[in-house]
């Protein structure tokens, strides 16, 4: 499969099935789009009014030798093994989302867990029931030594003595048990203090500090139950840990909605505060929500995508760059082959936590009765969710199957595919335009970087 597209004046090529690319001039490119569909003759009589017939003839012997050595036009090998690979594969836990707080001090009118009630009850997780979780987690890891555990909410920092506790029980499991733990959280930063940040950088491998960008854009839409913003609360604690990790192991992580689609304005700002690691992401919710994107969004997002490249690749090459998520793709080595088919792993080998010990396939999907696997006393006793999740894959979706993207979306999110279609093998489709169109950024600024390397 062949995905050709042209941005920022670059000719980009790739071969889907190998994960080759290709940035190329005018002739070949147009070679490309032809060459399977019509032999060497009718390709010459086709662009001859555009190039030199040499010029022509010298771009088909190239295509030819790039399909030869396995560059182009490749063969899918994954689709005839799919179903061999994923019965011979033993799937262990390895990832928990400890939903340490079902509590938050904020009141995001977004906020998918219903200001961290999650369509239920507020509750803090006590250590009792996150003690048992993590002894599950080690129970079912089989032979895997690292092990993940992020601390959500909700606010994880409402429940810190917890949290710390835990952290606690969790290393001293580590040497008989023969595993690593690496302990991450996600924070609003209403509660982060110097006693907690100097904690989060002796013990959590990674922090999720939540903004949402601008003053204006932020305390709109993340304000306290008072209705006043928490941006000039929020900012300098979190410039502050940024700094004190030495700029990396955390991310600013944002949300844009349909009041900031303007939001490569949002990360030039995160960049401007000093940020060197960032993520915005679109909001996700009924189209009926004033603040959800529909599909008559998605022309300004794509501008906004291409704007944010030239930004990034603006700043980068005047030495003041910036680590954008959506960004950052490998075209070298790239997840395992069972990631790049599968994704996240959510349902089988990361889980979600309540506060009482029930178990779910993500955090997404808490308080979903119909997704409850079991708990933390019992394990899991609804097997046939876990296989519904372990047979989700970038060829049970049809959608996917034949998406230049697929192996870099690895089918996109199974939440946002249940709640917009009813069932997890489908794909939320707006989100899916703004997914390939980061992959076509992606590759774009890798042509640029490394033009400008040479």
């Amino acid at each position: 499969m062949i995905h050709q597209y042209k941005s920022n004046g670059y000719n980009i090529v790739m071969d889907v099935d190998s994960g080759a690319v290709h940035v190329v001039d005018d002739v070949t490119y147009d070679v490309i789009s032809l060459f399977e569909e019509l032999d060497s003759r009718a390709i010459v009589e086709k662009l001859r009014e555009s190039y030199k017939e040499a010029e022509i003839r010298e771009a088909i012997e190239e295509v030819n030798l790039l399909k030869k050595d396995g560059q182009l036009f490749t063969q899918d090998i994954y689709e005839p093994f799919v179903e061999t690979f994923k019965e011979r594969r033993q799937t262990v836990v390895k990832a928990l989302c400890l939903h340490i707080a079902h509590d938050c001090n904020l009141a995001c009118k977004y906020c998918f867990a219903e200001e961290g009630e999650y369509h239920g009850r507020r509750a803090l997780m006590s250590f009792e029931v996150g003690k048992k979780a993590l002894d599950f987690l080690v129970a079912n890891s089989g032979n895997r030594v690292n092990l993940e555990v992020d601390f959500f909410g909700g606010e994880p920092l409402m429940n810190w003595d917890v949290v710390k506790r835990l952290v606690e029980y969790g290393r001293s499991l580590e040497k008989e048990n023969n595993k690593k733990f690496r302990f991450t959280l996600t924070t609003n930063g209403v509660l982060l203090n110097d006693e907690i940040m100097e904690y989060l950088n002796k013990e959590m491998s990674n922090v999720v500090l939540s903004l949402d960008g601008r003053k204006e854009v932020n305390d709109r839409m993340r304000p306290f139950w008072t209705g006043k913003g928490s941006y000039d609360l929020i900012v300098p604690k979190f410039q502050k840990l940024a700094e004190s990790r030495n700029q990396t192991n955390y991310y600013v992580r944002g949300t844009f909605t349909r009041n900031n689609l303007d939001f490569s304005e949002d990360v030039k700002h995160f960049a401007d505060l000093g940020f060197k690691q960032m993520s915005i992401e679109p909001v996700v919710g009924p189209e009926e929500d004033p603040y959800s994107i529909r599909e008559e969004d998605l022309p300004k997002i794509m501008e906004e995508y291409d704007k944010l490249a030239l930004e990034y690749i603006k700043r980068e090459k005047e030495g003041n760059g910036f680590n954008f998520f959506h960004f950052m793709i490998d075209l070298n080595q790239g997840p395992c082959v069972y990631k790049r088919l599968s994704g996240c792993g959510s349902g089988t080998e990361y889980l979600a936590v309540t506060p009482w010990g029930d178990l779910y396939p993500c955090h997404q999907f808490v308080g979903n009765e119909e997704f409850l696997m079991g708990n933390v006393d019992e394990g899991i006793v609804r097997d046939d969710i876990v296989k519904s999740f372990g047979d989700c894959n970038v060829y049970s979706k049809e959608k996917c199957r034949k998406c230049f993207a697929r192996f870099y979306c690895s089918g996109g999110c199974a939440a946002n595919s249940y709640n917009f279609h009813g069932t997890i093998n489908d794909a939320y489709d707006v989100g899916c335009e703004m997914q390939k169109k980061r992959v076509e950024c992606s590759i774009m600024i890798k042509a640029a970087l490394s033009e400008a390397c040479e």
